[in-house]
């Protein structure tokens, strides 16, 4: 039996629609990499934590632990957090070799995984509206990290010229501006007949399900324009191709995570008080206090936290403070450029 495991690290969700997504994922990742254990954990409010998800492999007999971040870009979660609970873990079981992959990022696969969820959105409508006659709006999370933002217009600019379209807009669900009503009451005022809104998501949950709402509340207001809801990426083959590279990533050393204008490493415009921060996790008051459905069905944690006062999945980035992971532990994190 091999003593290399693989630990697809997950953002956790109170959504028992996304964690279910995530671990078909998951599942999927198991019977693309038989050659290793592979198991998932998660930062926040599900269970296993990241910590238990470590524990379990060492129990089955992993003795070198490849940890794969199951999010898009990096920002606090990826450059702060999950190197907290590896690097931590790590210094408490130094006779086991931990290495740590990078964000999915941006990425060819991912960009053509997206177009395909928008040219099944356009094929879904009736109407025939030309792409010269329809303006994109990609919808990122959002966070304090300025870096993982701008990714979004990345996207958003690439899909945008390949795709032909009228034009692009960037939204966020929470932290950035700007904001999605604030871009679809923007975006009406441009004169195409047709506006589709892709978010730019791995997964379903509170926020994604919050921009379809706001997409439906802007078509009701402005019936003059469809509005086109694109799916998100989900488990797409080419985002399996590309979780399965970031594994081979950390084998060969490619790992190289692009912190170039980290607001932790560089002084960036208007986050200059950030560099150099401290790598502290801010997870910790939700870790693994379950999903709605948990306890809609009334088992507790016994933890004493209402956790349906935080509009966690994700309004916020707890503070997205971070990172010099490089001198934390035994965590071989993601080399940069």
């Amino acid at each position: 039996m091999t003593d290399t495991a693989v630990l697809i690290c997950g953002h956790g969700s109170r959504d028992v629609d996304a964690i279910a997504e995530f671990e078909a994922m998951a599942g999927r990742l198991k019977a693309r990499l038989p050659q290793y254990l592979v198991d998932s954990a998660y930062l926040e409010f599900a269970r296993p934590i990241i910590r238990e998800g470590l524990e379990a492999l060492k129990s089955r007999g992993a003795r070198h632990i490849l940890a794969v971040p199951g999010m898009l870009f990096a920002a606090g979660h990826v450059k702060n957090d999950l190197p907290w609970e590896l690097n931590s873990f790590a210094a408490e079981n130094p006779e086991m070799r931990i290495e740590y992959g990078r964000d999915l990022a941006i990425d060819e696969r991912l960009l053509a995984a997206a177009r395909e969820r928008i040219e099944t959105a356009e094929k879904s409508s009736s109407r025939a509206i030309a792409r010269e006659e329809t303006l994109l709006v990609v919808v990122g999370r959002g966070t304090n990290d300025p870096d993982a933002n701008s990714n979004i217009a990345k996207v958003a600019r690439m899909l945008w010229e390949g795709m032909g379209f009228g034009w692009a807009q960037i939204a966020y669900s929470g932290v950035a501006h700007p904001r999605v009503d604030e871009s679809l009451a923007r975006a009406v005022r441009l004169g195409f007949r047709r506006i589709i809104v892709f978010p730019y998501f791995l997964f379903t949950g509170i926020l994604v399900k919050r921009i379809y709402a706001q997409t439906d509340e802007a078509a009701a207001r402005h019936p003059d324009i469809e509005f086109v809801k694109a799916d998100y990426l989900n488990d797409h083959p080419l985002v399996l191709d590309s979780f399965v590279e970031r594994v081979g990533e950390i084998l060969t050393g490619d790992n190289r995570m692009n912190c170039r204008l980290c607001k932790y490493r560089t002084q960036i415009i208007g986050y200059e008080a950030d560099t150099g921060a401290a790598q502290v996790g801010h997870h910790l008051h939700v870790r693994g206090i379950g999903t709605d459905g948990d306890h809609h069905h009334g088992h507790g944690h016994g933890h004493g936290h209402d956790h349906h006062h935080h509009d966690h999945d994700h309004d916020h980035d707890h503070h997205d403070h971070d990172h010099d992971h490089h001198g934390h532990g035994h965590a071989r994190s993601p080399r940069k450029r």
